[in-house]
């Protein structure tokens, strides 16, 4: 069967870290990238572009800060876009009949964008998405009261993300 998943960019990467800010002020000192946005779970989201994130840094293991400072932690997921919603719907349906677990479908937060998660054959996490958050003249993100989390893709359907008023520098 010809799969119907079309991607078209790899959207973000992220990474579980020693040290979230240690690796903020690497990456936007030295790489140039800027923050977009954190969360309650000590997340960071940088961006590169004018999508809301491109890479974030998720906190690691509780004793991760005792790793050397040149070891990489874990990876926790790469997402690729794809054009909609009703992509996202096809893509679940053909996972599913492959018998590939859904770990998670829906709206977490920052980025608002949505999602269908699963784990590719050696465990990493893949994440299909569109919808991302895009980072306008202002230079900011929506605030988190904005975000509207679903569980589900219906419920990310029948909650959409209401549009952000562009805040005034």
């Amino acid at each position: 069967m010809l799969s119907p998943i079309r991607t078209h960019k790899v959207s973000h990467v992220v990474f579980n870290v020693a040290d979230v800010e240690r690796s903020v002020k690497f990456y936007t000192e030295i790489l140039g990238f800027k923050l977009s946005d954190r969360n309650a779970r000590g997340m960071a989201f940088l961006r590169n572009g004018t999508d809301h994130h491109t890479i974030g840094f998720a906190p690691g293991p509780k004793d991760a800060n005792l790793a050397p400072p040149d070891r990489y932690q874990t990876f926790s997921h790469v997402a690729l876009e794809v054009d909609s919603i009703q992509d996202l719907f096809k893509a679940r349906e053909f996972l599913k009949e492959n018998g590939i677990e859904i770990e998670f479908e829906g709206r977490r937060g920052a980025g608002c964008n949505v999602g269908v998660e699963f784990r590719d054959p050696d465990g990493y996490m893949v994440e299909l998405t569109c919808e991302m958050e895009q980072i306008g003249w202002n230079g900011s993100a929506r605030p988190s009261s904005l975000h509207r989390q679903a569980k589900s893709l219906d419920e990310a359907v029948a909650n959409p993300v209401p549009d952000a008023e562009p805040a005034v520098a």
